[in-house]
């Protein structure tokens, strides 16, 4: 029988990877005992090393890149991007404010820039496969940090990204409240991942993939 490479796989992937003891050890457990079978890596954390060392003794778990410029530590020095971290390497805590920043100020690029290869480069010396790249609060659809992606992926390796939806329906089945925040937030992520998918598509060589994912 041909294969038929339109129909839908199921992805079951864990964020944060590498955050910490704790994280690490669910998402192994979850994919030794349960479905899971991917995580994406935070390469800045406390829990990066143990994390690095669980992946290579479980070898099927596609392991990505959790890129952070949000929230998290820097992989450079405060001095060489001082525009993005305070004096101890850490990132804002505040998404409206970071991602406004990111966008308005146009002198930060090329400090954006040099911290996601930074941060592609951490993941490279460990040895493992790049299986998929996605972003930290979903910040690698934020426009900024998206076209950096685009323009640097042959470099950088990106063969698959996740391009992030929020199921409003789904969500508001599991929860309830906030009505406004929900829909504004489905909204938001919907416009973002189409406009990535719509790039991704007219730019992508022939052996990069997508992989859509609600939230």
């Amino acid at each position: 029988m041909a294969r038929n490479d339109s129909v839908r796989r199921l992805i079951v992937n864990a964020d944060d990877y590498g955050l910490s003891h704790s994280i690490n050890e669910a998402v192994i457990r979850a994919h030794r005992e349960g479905v899971l079978t991917g995580a994406s890596l935070m390469v800045n954390e406390a829990g990066f090393d143990e994390a690095v060392k669980l992946a290579k003794e479980n070898p099927k778990l596609g392991v990505g890149l959790h890129l952070t410029l949000l929230m998290g530590h820097s992989a450079l020095p405060p001095e060489k991007i001082p525009g993005l971290v305070d004096s101890r390497g850490h990132f804002s805590n505040n998404p409206v404010a970071t991602g406004m920043k990111y966008f308005f100020m146009r002198g930060l690029r090329e400090q954006l820039r040099a911290e996601i290869h930074a941060q592609f480069e951490k993941f490279r010396a460990t040895g493992l496969a790049l299986d998929h790249v996605n972003g930290h609060l979903h910040l690698h659809l934020h426009p900024t940090i998206f076209n950096l992606l685009m323009e640097d992926a042959d470099q950088l390796g990106i063969e698959r990204m996740r391009l992030t939806r929020d199921c409003l329906a789904r969500s508001r089945r599991m929860a309830r409240g906030h009505l406004f925040y929900r829909i504004s937030h489905a909204a938001i992520y919907a416009w973002l991942s189409s406009r990535a998918r719509e790039h991704w598509g007219n730019e992508k060589s022939s052996t990069r993939k997508s992989l859509s994912a609600c939230c």
